[in-house]
């Protein structure tokens, strides 16, 4: 091929995701409702040998016939006859300790059940294998005058319940269908919306222009902070020469521009991304103006990461924005602390922690999907952030951790020019 072949949009696949899901939950509902139809033929067969073999226990003629020499020549017409009125595919009556006086098959006359009988005068339903095959049946005592004469059991073989089931399939498979149908629609509905947004851009470049839009937003949040305090101080400072405090003044500047240096030192001196160093030198001034105590330790010599600015921003931006905001929600001392190491192997660690009251245990699972946020609705709860985090960092062949006792993300990330 002279070209190269192009990447798959991001409405395409989530038609194709969509469909796939749709597949399976028809197939999921389909197999539900063959097992749910499977269970009430079964519960009917019950129903119906139970009712049946208590029926011809307390018949006349059976337990006058029980357990007489001629019970066979009186009972098995007998047996045949309701046999094919019930639908039923046997009854087998016998005497007490279990010789057949009836059965489908007149040659088994004589011959022992093959069955459970059961101790006591009690009903019995189970599903056994017998002369027929395997079936469900049902045994029931003949009681006459207080005194056991005999037993009846009644079945349904399994063969019988298959072909009693099959009717039932149509039904299910409709069903199915149209659940499938529905979620087709569906998918093509959402396939739709989502191309209007994204056009025919591949997931990737989706993906890249999220990642864009919440590095601008970040980076204007910092660059707004620092412009705001370097104002304050700034005003602050003319007031005091106003009112002759020169001194007073030049330290309050000359305290600014060291704190700052100082971060821009740390930065630099570790080969890292200069964006970032905008970045971080921002968050310092949205941490202070929120009150939070903010913290950075970069070790020196540390290598760039496999990312590019844009992501590099959006992913130090969003989880240094998640800690200031648990910060600044939880308890004093308010703090976020944010370091940046080599591992042993070579790969860059980022870990980001805050004073925040930490996430609760049912939540950790959840904090990485898109769309779910502890933040309430609107402006601050979009349910992106972190999402966005973990696509970044897997995209990079880098991992994602959550601490706790103090919350800790720790991200690792492979250093610019390794392979994975």
């Amino acid at each position: 091929m002279t070209g190269r072949r192009r990447a798959t949009s991001a409405a395409t696949r989530v038609v194709v995701v969509l469909l796939g899901a749709v597949v399976i939950v028809g197939a999921l509902v389909a197999l539900l409702l063959v097992i749910d139809a499977q269970r009430s033929v079964r519960a009917e067969a019950e129903r119906v040998t139970r009712a049946l073999a208590s029926t011809i226990a307390t018949t006349d003629a059976v337990q006058q016939a029980l357990p007489g020499p001629d019970a066979s020549a009186r009972l098995q017409s007998y047996a045949e006859r309701v046999t094919a009125r019930s639908g039923v595919d046997f009854i087998t009556i016998m005497t007490p300790d279990g010789i057949r006086v009836t059965h489908r098959d007149p040659a088994e006359i004589g011959k022992h059940y093959i069955g459970t009988i059961p101790t006591g005068e009690q009903t019995l339903t189970e599903e056994y294998s017998g002369t027929l095959g395997p079936s469900v049946r049902t045994i029931t005592p003949v009681v006459s005058d207080g005194r056991l004469v005999g037993w009846v059991s009644v079945g349904v073989t399994v063969e019988s319940l298959a072909s009693a089931l099959a009717p039932r399939l149509p039904f299910a498979i409709v069903i199915a269908l149209a659940v499938v149908a529905a979620g087709v629609l569906g998918a093509l509905v959402a396939g739709r919306a989502t191309r209007r947004v994204t056009g025919d851009l591949p997931a990737g470049s989706v993906r890249d222009a999220v990642s864009s839009y919440e590095s601008v937003r970040t980076l204007g949040e910092a660059l707004r902070a620092q412009t705001h305090e370097h104002g304050n101080r700034m005003h602050t400072a003319v007031a005091l020469m106003e009112l002759g405090r020169t001194d007073e003044a030049i330290e309050l500047l000359t305290e600014t521009a060291r704190s700052s240096q100082d971060l821009v030192d740390k930065v630099v001196a570790s080969d890292g991304d200069p964006t970032v160093a905008a970045l971080l030198l921002g968050k310092a001034a949205q941490a202070a103006e929120r009150g939070v105590e903010w913290t950075v330790d970069m070790q020196p010599g540390i290598p760039r990461t496999a990312l590019g600015a844009v992501d590099a921003v959006s992913l130090v931006g969003n989880l240094v924005d998640n800690a200031i905001d648990a910060a600044a929600a939880g308890q004093p001392p308010r703090w976020v602390r944010v370091g940046v190491a080599s591992a042993p192997q070579g790969d860059v660690v980022l870990t980001v922690a805050d004073s925040g009251t930490g996430v609760a245990d049912d939540l950790r699972d959840r904090i990485f999907e898109h769309g779910f946020s502890t933040k309430p609705a609107g402006k601050a709860g979009r349910g992106v952030g972190l999402a966005l985090v973990r696509a970044i960092t897997e995209a990079a062949g880098g991992t994602i951790e959550l601490g706790m006792h103090p919350t800790t993300f720790r991200v690792t990330l492979p250093a610019q020019g390794a392979r994975r």
